[in-house]
């Protein structure tokens, strides 16, 4: 049932599920019944008519209609009025255990006894499912004697006298007054929440009539209740008028009509067993329960986030900064992004041909990350890290090299420089006649080397025409090679060239004409390398093979001389030379 207040409008009002008996439907676990072993005779005296009379039975748990087991306190105290559970005789102390599958709230608890009630009785229940327990209520004939309590300080004297010798009641009430306390507060639950409730029974007594029968021998000494009432309902603060079983709950077969389920049909935009919590996409400011006394629902409010997100989250930093009006940040999806899904993530822009809200709004850009500082979010606009160009930020722009995460550097050139290594790049001012290649771009200070310069570079130079140098160091191969480029990596050195003509290859390099790259073990920083070889001129080179990396190399041992048509006939008088 809701409970629509006036001045509250349709749907944010308070709900209470409909309460009952919370042991209907539930098995209640007892340490003893009678006859569970072997029929038992049993007699208790009745007062009728002024004056008591002793009355005998037999107990025999595999007989129906002799049978008092613990399920006969829980069934219809109007179908069945004169159905009971009974202790196996002569134990004088007992427990009943109630076990919830879930929390439940409860008001109240009623025993009704068909023996006399016991002299001194405990009420405990458990919040945890039975790992702590705590003392509701404590019944005895004398508080101090039992309990060494006060009559009135968590022990009651009110309801174990030995009259009535049947009918006899035990109430605990879980907190009253009523009309004071709202039932849904955070307080209130640690007064009524529940998962289990255990009554132990731990002084039989006997009944006045007991003392005027003839014969009192006779009689049996047990405890018998016929019904246990624990009223209660579910636990969903406020936000749900219908429970349905819960996962692991436990019910007797058939089902009871009115058994009082644990889990809420939850209301209000609310979740969870208990509606303990706002609903995924519902979380705009911060979950409470109802409020039971105004009737206010308190409902969940939903996040704004323009249907981008399927589920938002509370954050109380967001809340406060509004003023307690709106904490909802949206999990965005659909490559969005924003407290409400507002913008486009990084590396996504908006199109503006599509709804705001179209799931496919947001497209991808097509910068390269590396050369682009964002994605303008407006236009999907690349825009360029300092010295990059492009409609995609992936190249130098003209002056500028080394691409990289943090741009393009500007050139240190009068001109334009190369863009992977910076090195300044101008034309070379010969030409080869016989190619028909474009002029080769070579580096400004390769050009002003010793060519121009004699002092600027100066190496030693092999002669040609010495067979026992010839044989003694070993060359692999004899090339005419014009030179294109040279460049320093650091580490070593590379000489671009171009084989005209294969004089001699005795190497696993199988050398032919074309480009090639030829490795100087010897190189300066003035501009050339040892031996000389100076970009845009030809030469003849006869060298040796770096055996472990596999490429052709040059050195101070190598033979390189400008080249002359007379130093072909001179290396082949010097091939036919037989070395011993």
């Amino acid at each position: 049932m809701c409970i629509v207040l006036r001045s509250v409008d349709l749907f944010n009002r308070v709900c209470n599920p409909r309460m009952g008996n919370l042991a209907v439907g539930r098995p209640v676990q007892t340490i003893s019944q009678c006859g569970s072993s072997s029929p038992e005779r049993y007699c208790w005296p009745v007062y009728k008519m002024n004056r008591c009379v002793l009355h005998c039975e037999v107990c025999d748990a595999s007989v129906l209609h002799r049978a008092h087991p613990p399920a006969s306190m829980t069934d219809s105290p109007f179908k069945h009025p004169l159905t009971w559970w009974q202790s196996a005789q002569g134990v004088s102390i007992e427990t009943l255990q109630l076990d919830l599958e879930v929390e439940f709230y409860f008001t109240h608890l009623i025993i009704i006894f068909r023996s006399p009630r016991p002299a001194a009785m405990a009420i405990e229940r458990s919040q945890d499912f039975g790992r702590t327990w705590s003392a509701l209520m404590l019944y005895a004939h004398n508080c101090s004697e039992v309990f060494d309590l006060e009559d009135g300080q968590s022990c009651t004297q009110k309801y174990s006298t030995a009259e009535p010798c049947s009918n006899g009641e035990v109430i605990y009430r879980a907190l009253s007054p009523w009309d004071k306390l709202d039932p849904y507060r955070i307080d209130a639950r640690v007064h009524l929440g529940i998962t289990n409730i255990r009554i132990r029974l731990l002084q039989p007594q006997s009944c006045f009539c007991q003392q005027k029968l003839p014969d009192a021998s006779v009689l049996t000494a047990h405890y018998a209740i016929y019904d246990l009432i624990l009223k209660g309902g579910c636990l969903c603060h406020g936000h749900a008028d219908q429970c349905v079983p819960a996962g692991d709950q436990q019910i007797t077969h058939p089902p009871v009509k009115h058994m009082v389920h644990g889990k809420c049909v939850c209301r209000h935009h609310t979740t969870g067993d208990h509606c303990e919590r706002c609903d995924r996409l519902y979380n705009d400011r911060p979950w409470q329960p109802a409020n039971g006394l105004t009737g206010e629902a308190h409902q969940c409010v939903k996040c704004k986030c323009n249907g981008h997100a399927e589920s938002c989250h509370f954050d109380k930093t967001a809340w406060l900064r509004s003023g307690q009006r709106s904490g909802g940040v949206c999990d965005c999806l659909h490559n969005t992004s924003g407290r409400h899904c507002q913008h486009c993530k990084s590396g996504f822009y908006r199109d503006p041909e599509r709804p705001s809200t179209a799931p496919d709004s947001c497209r991808s850009c097509v910068c390269n990350r590396a050369g682009s500082t964002y994605c303008n979010p407006d236009n999907g606009d690349c825009v360029c890290k300092p010295g990059v160009a492009g409609p995609h930020c992936d190249q130098c722009m003209l002056g500028f090299w080394g691409f990289d995460e943090y741009g393009c550097k500007p050139c240190q050139c009068a001109g334009d420089c190369d863009p992977y290594t910076g090195d300044c790049m101008i034309r070379s001012l010969e030409s080869d006649h016989n190619s028909t290649a474009e002029n080769h771009l070579f580096r400004t200070e390769e050009l002003f080397s010793a060519l121009s310069h004699p002092d600027k570079c100066v190496c030693k130079q092999q002669e040609l025409g010495n067979s026992k140098i010839f044989c003694s160091v070993k060359y692999v191969y004899a090339v005419k090679v014009r030179v294109l480029a040279a460049h320093d990596k650091g580490s070593h050195a590379e000489v671009d060239v171009k084989v005209l003509k294969v004089l001699w290859d005795n190497s696993r390099l199988r050398l032919s004409r074309g480009n090639q790259i030829l490795y100087p073990e010897s190189w300066t920083s003035r501009g050339c390398t040892c031996p000389v070889l100076f970009p845009g001129l030809e030469y003849l080179v006869v060298g040796h093979e770096d055996v472990k990396k596999g490429r052709p190399m040059v050195n101070m041992k190598s033979i390189v001389k400008p080249w002359r048509p007379s130093l072909s006939r001179k290396v082949h008088q010097l091939l036919k030379t037989k070395c011993s």
